[in-house]
């Protein structure tokens, strides 16, 4: 897998440890010796004063070298040296040596002063910023992360994102995890994220900058979904984590018509209901016809609702199963109800109720009146004629009585009847010729 692109470049946060004047100097016995000590320390620091690293880092190299318990301000400021060296060369290869002595200096501070806790990050995020690149590298900076998680049991937010990225390339470069256990780490670090939202940090970026490479890695689509996420829920059908990642899954890659999906759905309504969830849920029952299922989620979601425009979704979503359940007068009434609540729909409405009315040619024949039988149709067309709806008017038109069948029976054109059955409507006679 490649890279296809590089979404952190340098971040500009650092936790820069404080160069300061340490306690308990260890100044030579031998006065040859304490002197040349003395003058390298104050020489170092000049030059590192004035950005001259190049300069700082002979002195400093003689004091590592020659008196290396001196004093911690040594591996303190002997980060920024090497540091700023690197940066202050362009031949590649002495760059690669001043960031991997800043490594060493680390190193050496851990086996002579117990507190790597207090800098464990700063090293993990000089790794980073080092060998991002590299693909033999990349997985020591995955590494120093995780151990700075192990030490203090946190990470700054601001070096999260650095962290995934890190992850990201070891994945891209190594193949060093399975998909799983970087779906396990992106929840993870996203979960401290939020908790840093909550605190009132702004994560804004790098939340940004985690999904964006989670789905540059490409290993989230329906069949692991399917295959790896929904066996598990299977075991589990009451973890609600694992079914809200599905949810979210699911809708991002456009897979919300798996039973997958559904299960997850299921989990999530029956435990955290809110009108979407119940909604989603009918229309997915509805889907597979099992309109009885359906109906009862679409009135669950109905108490739900907040708004008329919702409530009058979930009006439109009963008319069509009650149609479906051959109850037609219900339907009417659905379908009424939600353009009473939204007036958008009512044109879909009167076409709906002009379409059931057109289907109940056979279940409305009583077989004495062919006027009577047919002035289902009149109805029909009065429903498609405030829908607008030409091609419905044309075709209830084309099944009016005829003039001949009005006359025998000893009806007349703008006489009224009313349809009786389930449509039981008055209506104005006409004729289709």
């Amino acid at each position: 897998m490649k890279i296809k692109i590089s979404i952190i470049g340098c971040l500009s946060f650092l936790m820069v440890g404080l160069a300061q004047a340490q306690g308990n100097w260890n100044w030579p016995s031998d006065p040859q010796m304490e002197h040349k000590a003395r003058e390298s320390n104050a020489a170092y620091n000049d030059y590192k004063k004035s950005n001259e690293f190049l300069k700082a880092k002979g002195p400093l190299h003689w004091l590592l070298t020659n008196v290396p318990d001196l004093n911690e301000a040594l591996y303190i400021n002997g980060v920024d040296v090497y540091a700023g060296a690197a940066k202050m060369v362009s031949d590649e290869k002495e760059a690669r040596v001043y960031q991997d002595s800043v490594l060493t200096i680390y190193d050496l501070r851990k086996d002579l002063y117990d507190n790597e806790d207090k800098w464990i990050a700063n090293k993990a995020y000089y790794a980073y910023q080092f060998y991002k690149g590299d693909k033999d590298k990349i997985g020591l900076v995955t590494e120093l992360f995780e151990r700075t998680l192990e030490l203090n049991g946190s990470l700054h937010h601001q070096l999260i994102a650095a962290y995934f990225d890190a992850i990201y390339r070891n994945f891209a470069f190594n193949q060093a995890y399975t998909p799983d256990e970087v779906i396990e780490k992106y929840e993870d670090l996203m979960g401290r994220l939020e908790e840093a939202e909550e605190e009132g940090a702004n994560v804004a970026t790098p939340k940004a900058t985690l999904e964006q490479l989670l789905t540059a890695m490409e290993i989230i689509d329906c069949n692991f979904i399917e295959r790896n996420m929904g066996p598990k829920l299977a075991k589990d059908p009451t973890n609600m984590k694992l079914a809200q990642q599905i949810f979210q899954y699911s809708v991002q890659h456009k897979c919300t018509n798996s039973p997958t999906f559904l299960s997850a759905l299921e989990v999530i309504d029956n435990n955290d209901p809110t009108f979407s969830t119940s909604q989603v849920r009918g229309l997915r029952y509805m889907q597979n016809s099992e309109y009885d299922k359906a109906g009862e989620l679409f009135e669950k979601a109905l108490t739900l609702a907040t708004t008329d425009e919702q409530r009058a979704e979930i009006h439109w979503d009963m008319a069509k199963v009650h149609a479906n359940l051959g109850r037609k007068n219900q339907a009417r009434s659905s379908a009424l109800k939600s353009a009473e609540l939204d007036n958008t729909r009512e044109k879909d409405a009167y076409s709906f109720i002009g379409g059931l009315i057109m289907g109940s040619s056979s279940e409305c024949k009583g077989g004495q009146s062919r006027v009577k039988d047919y002035s289902i149709f009149i109805a029909a067309y009065d429903a498609y004629a405030k829908a607008g709806d030409t091609k419905g008017m044309s075709n209830a038109k084309s099944r009016f009585p005829s003039k001949e069948e009005l006359f025998t029976e000893g009806f007349q054109v703008g006489e009224t009847i009313n349809t009786g059955c389930w449509v039981g409507q008055t209506v104005t006679l006409a004729t289709r010729d």
